[in-house]
């Protein structure tokens, strides 16, 4: 985590003392992130099964706790960053571990938030969440793609606002691209949708937007991220999913 830190700072002090035209700096970054991305990877907690490509959640069998990946995905700026925000400062700091987030000019989910949660148990183990954010803008494809890397249930945060049902689409199926190039299969995937920004007023119907955006008959919840409604409520049903397949599995 440390090394992490110490990056950021020094790319953000590098940008300070030697400011880049647009063009090279977004190029730059792109570039820094991925690069970073990958490190980050290998926190996700994750082993091949055996004589498989499919990965599976890791045990810890001395803390007796098997640690699962859920990644929040959505178009840029609907709410992703908002849900981890609000479920990091409203959870007990015996049951986190520390958050690490990059922001830009550009978009406020750049980078990924690292949360473990402790959510129910399995056959007597605990079960430790973490939770992850991509970036919602396009130019951070390769990032994208790298965070979904072994997750175990996603959360798409769908922006409410009618202006915003293209890029919703789009991102949709972009995930649906990113999930397979990992050999992470949708149908199956655990994965709820919600259904962000309920506050504000040019939103679409709740079932306008189910009727664009459900794919699978999956969960649907609505939520304001930034007030915390819905925020747990989505987290509760992703993890139920998890765990159900987790149980199943076991």
């Amino acid at each position: 985590m440390r090394n992490i830190t110490k990056f950021l700072r020094r790319v953000n002090a590098r940008r300070k003392s030697s400011p880049e035209p647009p063009e090279m700096a977004l190029s730059t970054l792109r570039h820094n992130l991925v690069g970073t991305l990958a490190w980050g990877a290998a926190l996700c907690y994750k082993q091949k099964g055996i004589n498989t490509e499919e990965s599976v959640p890791f045990i810890n069998f001395p803390a007796r706790e098997i640690n699962c990946k859920l990644v929040y995905y959505g178009p840029g700026l609907g709410g992703k960053t908002a849900n981890l925000q609000w479920i990091y400062d409203h959870t007990g700091a015996n049951q986190k571990g520390k958050m690490v987030s990059l922001a830009t000019e550009t978009d406020r989910t750049l980078f990924f938030d690292f949360l473990p949660l402790d959510l129910g148990t399995v056959r007597g183990f605990k079960t430790r969440f973490h939770l992850y954010t991509v970036p919602g803008q396009v130019f951070y494809e390769a990032s994208r793609r790298l965070i979904l890397k072994g997750a175990d249930g996603v959360v798409f945060v769908a922006d409410s606002q009618a202006e915003r049902i293209d890029a919703n689409l789009e991102t949709l199926d972009n995930l649906r691209e990113h999930l397979k190039d990992h050999n992470l299969n949708f149908d199956t995937i655990p994965y709820v949708l919600q259904l962000n920004k309920r506050d504000l007023p040019n939103i679409m119907t709740p079932d306008e937007l189910k009727k664009q955006l459900l794919v699978k008959g999956e969960p649907v919840t609505e939520g304001v991220a930034i007030t915390g409604q819905g925020v747990f409520d989505t987290l509760k049903e992703v993890a139920k999913l998890v765990l159900a397949e987790l149980k199943k599995n076991s």
